[in-house]
């Protein structure tokens, strides 16, 4: 072989290498261009997956009105029982004057490991204001609603989408995953997973009636 022979073969070689490696580098979600080729279908189950994703930490439009520090804050109520962090937010301030009206502060307190849908001040104010003065004169009747938003077990968001039975005795379905969660098909989970010393608490927009 000649010297100009040697030459030539060394660039041919050289430029298969090239186009080789090029090839390699556009082969990951991109053409020989540089454009991204991922399907329409692969980003929608990306997508499809993340929304299904259960929610760490706590989640929902309505935590945004929860203090940012102090005792009413998330790190400050997960310091207390539930009924005295509860006493601590502003956004439930109705529902503890409900639960201290039906005796049920050191009840809740006490408790270990359960899970309180707690209504927001707006659930409460959504009620005729003579129908919620009725039942907050009727002891019995109001411990049977307020004990309807309690369930005896902690409940993780992942485990939120089911049916459980209360400490009324009746049961209460959740539907829903992720960070979308509808109680008894109408009431929205509005902040979700907020903890405290004995219970995991899930925000709701409406107050829970058992049938």
């Amino acid at each position: 072989m000649n010297h100009r022979f040697l030459t030539r073969a060394g660039a041919l070689a050289a430029a298969a290498g090239f186009a080789i490696t090029m090839s390699a580098c556009g082969s990951d979600g991109e053409d020989a261009s540089g454009e991204d080729t991922t399907s329409a279908e692969e980003t929608m189950a990306e997508e499809e997956t993340t929304e299904s994703m259960p929610a760490s930490g706590e989640f929902g439009a309505a935590c945004s009105a929860v203090p940012a520090d102090g005792e009413g804050s998330f790190t400050g109520m997960a310091d207390d029982p539930v009924a005295t962090a509860a006493s601590n937010n502003p956004v439930l301030s109705t529902l503890v004057t409900a639960v201290s009206e039906a005796d049920l502060v050191d009840t809740l307190n006490s408790a270990e490991n359960i899970t309180v849908f707690a209504p927001t001040n707006d659930a409460f104010a959504a009620i005729p204001e003579a129908d919620l003065e009725a039942v907050l004169a009727d002891k019995d009747l109001l411990t049977s609603i307020l004990t309807y938003h309690v369930v005896g077990e902690e409940i993780t968001p992942e485990e939120l989408s089911g049916t459980f039975t209360t400490l009324q005795g009746a049961t209460l379905e959740v539907s829903g995953s992720g960070e979308a969660f509808t109680v008894n098909g109408s009431s929205n989970v509005v902040c979700g997973n907020v903890q405290t010393a004995n219970a995991t608490v899930y925000i709701v927009d409406s107050v829970l009636m058992p049938a």
